[in-house]
């Protein structure tokens, strides 16, 4: 870090303010040619800035004004630091510091001092040589009572004490640098006085306010864009971290570090400031090469004798090079139609694997989230389910139906948000179930109660007696419409009512088309938002409190009733209220819905006890599937993950291993795979809150026998237990 920076804008302003006064345009450009060079690689453009610190040079010597000779050389200086070229940055320096002794200029002199006090601290790591050079200009800035040069001074004395151990050096020239920073309340001093006040409370062993400091000095550089700062705040910050033992926050930034760092010197600008340096040094070269001919004025006539000779060989060169050019005119024109198409071509490629790189880690993304969601659901469903069988009394209680429905909507809400890339895909296949209408309904206008409550409101269902008392189809994707289209209703309505109509539109065949309408009295919304509310991510401003959400209920709710081959309508008038209306057809054959009915297993009780091995890290769920267990007589043992499982097997026999995937040690699979190689041939189930698509196939090669995603149904798990033991024993 280096607090050069401060020195060269500051050098400038104050240069500008002395020479404005006289009105000659040519300074003027000079030290708008400084300004915008030192701007430049404040931005670490340094090309540019070379370019123009260059040309500076080229106008004050003209000028032959030794101040702003000085100023340029120490703007060059400046560049060749910043790109680690030390020992020309101290060369171009002391150029400066010869030519502001030529001026008279104890200011100049003071700031240049500081800037090689610089190099040798920062780039060479000469901590005592940085000392000596920065007393020197505290020796010009005190003689002048400059307060804004010391406090820069200061603070770089700070930063040496600091690496010196001295802190109590370190420390009193910070708190002078502290007292006096309105002096130079710039971003970049700003900065390095929050960094350094972090490394003082570091010291202290005052951890908040060492944190405080720290984050003020990484807020001022990030927003200013002042790389080299943000690098070296991130590293005092990380070292504080790993001192108080926080350190995956430690890592975190020095993460931060190495990319801040690696963003400042990736970059083509080192190679292109070379270019321009070298570009420098030949200017110097042929100012060089002018003093020669001007002492060589005897050798002029042959000089010129060759200048005709060089002239007419590059005239011929000329014709040949032109002749050439015809000739291989169309060669060049097809090989840059061939460059650019491989341009192209390259391009294409880059942005292909780009994609193919967003999707794979948008694929990553929805499984671990589908996993980390699906396992506490788990333990939601199970333990209402042990409520609803360990207390008889709440049996038709509607608080707990209303707690069970909830946890199939949340845990149905959760796939289809998590999946909502296989809904636009036409993967979300729908189940037929046996449902009536009017428990559903009632269930929705239940469990929303609480938001009717809360604005006011009054929730009325209507339902047509015409309607069959069981129909076929997926309860669970109806009830997920309602859910959404009667709670946005609730939430957009103060103090009104919300209407859930069913009605039997038409029957045909077997097939009855139930109409469902959600009426509210709320604000409505605007006709020039009708087109966009079914949009993904889409909130419509409806000029009232801030409502939160997602924006995906109702696009959920347009696609999950196309789904159904249905359409949904909307009709709002602003003040008024919104309708919203769709049409689903449902089977109503009778022989159809018995046999569903028949289908469900109901008997959780067997006559047979079976031995049950549990392997689940999860402490809730291993009390979950315990219950399921003991409700159906079984004897369960369950141990914590893969090892144990195998040592329990090798102890005494089990009927059926319920197996999880996601362990510690060692997951369901391999341990699948090692009880395999034992020549075991007990069923394994895999209980996991991965998706089932996305590890049926491992789970199968492996050699497990069955897959269940978590939550279940028990008569699931029960049937494919007693299913897979009595394939097994037959």
């Amino acid at each position: 870090m280096s607090q050069k920076f401060g020195y060269l804008l500051l050098s400038i302003f104050l240069s500008f303010s002395v020479f404005s006064q006289e009105k000659k345009v040519t300074r003027e450009d000079v030290l708008n040619l400084l300004i915008t060079s030192d701007s430049l690689m404040f931005k670490t453009k340094y090309k540019q800035s070379l370019l123009l610190s260059n040309e500076a040079l080229k106008k004050a010597k003209q000028l032959k004004n030794d101040n702003l000779i000085a100023l340029s050389y120490n703007s060059i200086a400046g560049n060749y630091e910043e790109i680690l070229e030390e020992d020309k940055a101290l060369d171009f320096y002391k150029k400066a510091v010869v030519y502001s002794e030529k001026a008279s200029n104890d200011t100049l002199k003071n700031w240049f001092y500081n800037n090689i006090g610089n190099i040798y601290l920062y780039r060479k790591n000469n901590v005592d040589v940085g000392i000596e050079y920065y007393n020197k200009s505290l020796e010009f800035s005190n003689r002048l009572k400059d307060t804004a040069s010391t406090v820069l001074t200061k603070l770089n004395l700070s930063w040496a004490y600091f690496q010196k151990k001295d802190y109590t050096k370190a420390i009193q020239n910070l708190d002078f640098a502290e007292k006096h920073i309105d002096y130079m309340r710039f971003p970049d001093t700003e900065t390095y006085l929050n960094l350094l006040l972090g490394m003082k409370f570091n010291h202290l062993k005052d951890n908040e306010k060492a944190k405080l400091y720290y984050e003020k000095a990484i807020a001022i550089s990030t927003k200013n864009q002042l790389d080299s700062y943000l690098s070296d705040s991130y590293e005092q910050f990380a070292n504080h971290l790993f001192e108080i033992g926080d350190y995956k926050n430690a890592y975190l930034a020095l993460d931060k570090h190495e990319e801040v760092k690696d963003r400042v010197f990736r970059s083509e600008n080192i190679k292109n400031a070379e270019l321009v340096a070298l570009k420098i040094e030949l200017e110097e070269s042929k100012k060089e090469i002018q003093k020669i001919k001007k002492e060589r004025s005897l050798q002029s006539d042959n000089l010129k004798k060759t200048k005709i000779i060089v002239t007419l060989i590059l005239v011929f060169l000329m014709l040949m090079m032109f002749l050439l050019y015809i000739l291989y005119r169309n060669n060049i024109f097809r090989r840059k139609i061939n460059n650019f198409l491989e341009s192209k071509n390259e391009e294409l490629n880059i942005a292909k694997e780009k994609a193919e790189e967003a999707s794979k880690l948008k694929t990553q993304f929805i499984s671990t989230i589908s996993h980390e969601l699906r396992t506490p659901l788990y333990g939601v469903v199970g333990i209402t389910n042990m409520l609803s069988d360990e207390h008889k009394e709440l049996a038709n209680s509607p608080h707990l139906n209303s707690l069970k429905f909830s946890a199939r909507y949340l845990l149905s809400l959760v796939n289809d948000l998590l999946q909502i890339n296989k809904i636009e895909e036409n993967k979300v296949v729908l189940e037929h179930v046996t449902m009536n209408v009017a428990d559903e309904i009632n269930m929705v206008s239940n469990s929303l109660s609480f938001i009717a409550t809360r604005n006011n409101n009054k929730v009325i269902t209507e339902i047509d007696p015409t309607i069959p008392e069981f129909l076929v189809g997926d309860k669970i994707r109806l009830s997920q419409i309602l859910m959404n289209l009667v709670s946005n209703a609730l939430k957009f309505t103060q103090n009104g009512e919300v209407k859930i109509k069913a009605g039997l539109d038409r029957k045909e065949n077997s097939l009855c088309y139930i109409k469902f309408e959600v009426i509210d009295t709320g604000m409505g919304i605007a006709e020039k938002d009708l087109g966009k509310i079914f949009d993904k991510f889409v909130q419509i401003d409806r000029k009232e409190d801030d409502y939160q959400g997602a924006g995906l209920g109702l696009s959920i709710v347009k696609k999950l009733v196309k789904l159904f081959g249905s359409e949904i309508f909307v009709k709002s008038q602003e003040g008024k209220g919104t309708a919203f209306d769709f049409t689903i057809a449902f089977d109503s054959d009778s022989s159809k819905v018995n046999e569903i009915i028949n289908n469900i297993p109901v008997d959780l009780s067997n006559a047979q006890i079976y031995k049950v091995l549990v392997v689940e890290d999860n402490k809730i769920n291993q009390m979950v599937t315990r219950k399921i267990m003991e409700k159906s007589n079984f004897k369960t043992l369950i141990v914590d993950d893969g090892y144990a499982a195998i040592e329990a097997l090798s102890k005494e026999p089990f009927d059926v291993v319920l197996m999880d995937i996601n362990m510690p040690l060692i997951n369901g699979f391999e341990t699948t795979k090692l009880i395999r190689k034992k020549g075991l041939t007990i069923p394994i189930i895999a209980l996991t809150a991965f998706a089932k698509d996305e590890i049926s196939e491992e789970a199968f090669e492996a050699g497990m026998n069955d897959v269940l995603i978590k939550p279940f149904e028990p008569t699931k798990l029960i049937y494919s237990i007693e299913m897979l033991v009595k394939r097994k024993n037959d």
